[in-house]
Formats: C-alpha cells, structure tokens, sequence
C-alpha cells in the first residue's frame, strides 16, 4: 500500500487529496477529520484516477465543505465551553479562598490525562479542560476539592470532612465525573 498528496481545483478551489493505491478491487473517495482520502486499487493508470477524481470534483467539493463547517461549529462550541470552564472555575477560586481563607498560587486550565484536576505542594492548582463538557456544579466540586488540598494534601477524613463541610452534597458531583 502506498500513499501520496495531491490535489485538484474545483470551483477555483485547491482541494487536496491524499492518494492510496492498495489491494483493492474498486475505488473509494471518503472524507475523515476534513481530510479526502481516495483509495484505488494499486495497478489503476493515472488517468484513470484522474477521470474518477474529476468525475466526483462535485461531490468532494459539497462535502469537503460540509466536514470543514462541522469542524469549525465544533470548535466555536468548544472554544464557549472554554469560556464557560474559565469564568466557574475563577469565580469558584474566589469563593472558596473567601471561605477556606486560602489562596492558590497559581491556577491552570489544561489537557491533563490523569486526574480531573490537581494541586501541588507549592499550591498551584491545575484544572482539567475536559470540565467544560460538565455542569457548573462539578467544576464547583473539583474547584472546591482542590482548595481543600491546599489545606490537607491527602484524602483523609479531615480533608473529606472539610470538602463536605462547604459542599454536603459533594458525592453527587463526584459520581458525575465517573460517567
């Protein structure tokens, strides 16, 4: 199996491709993450491609569109969610420094893999962005639960006592974050 770019113009429009010649019987236009994939079988003549690729210009062209405009919806929402995640999580930071009279160092909003946030020994607090896809509630509990840590770095029954003491319905948001 091989692969190589190319690309052809449609409406005025550069289009590439990607082209992969395999062991294959028919040929086969797809379009994965705003990407054109044209698979063909490995002996099939250049021209022949060309005529198939031309032949479908259209068809790429309207859904080449299609793809790139869900990306785009898709990014605008999660740039919103982003948003969202910023503002609940600094007016989260606030109240629970007014109440636990503690303040964070320093607190980050990022892809982390491990944990839905975390918090240091030189209390800076990390937050992970996969919260924006949850309510304003379980961001709150993972805010609060990070502050507590501020207090006791271990998952004692102080610090659960403490996390409780300001949210008693904690382990309802804490189910939330497993589903």
């Amino acid at each position: 199996m091989s692969s190589m770019q190319n690309n052809i113009e449609y409406n005025g429009e550069i289009i590439e491709y990607e082209l992969i010649k395999a062991k294959i019987k028919n040929m086969y236009i797809y379009i994965k993450e705003g990407k054109v994939i044209v698979k063909v079988p490995i002996k099939l003549k250049e021209q022949q491609i060309k005529d198939f690729i031309n032949k479908k210009a259209n068809w790429i062209y309207k859904n080449i569109k299609k793809e790139r405009e869900k990306i785009k919806i898709e990014e605008k929402i999660e740039q919103e969610d982003l948003v969202r995640l910023q503002w609940i999580v600094k007016n989260s930071i606030e109240k629970y420094s007014k109440l636990l009279n503690i303040k964070p160092n320093k607190v980050k909003i990022k892809d982390i893999k491990y944990a839905w946030g975390s918090c240091s020994i030189k209390k800076n607090i990390t937050i992970n962005q996969k919260l924006a896809a949850k309510d304003a509630k379980t961001i709150e509990y993972v805010v609060l639960h990070e502050m507590c840590h501020i207090k006791q770095m271990n998952h004692s029954k102080k610090f659960w006592s403490l996390v409780e003491k300001y949210m008693p319905d904690y382990k309802e948001y804490k189910k939330m974050l497993r589903s």
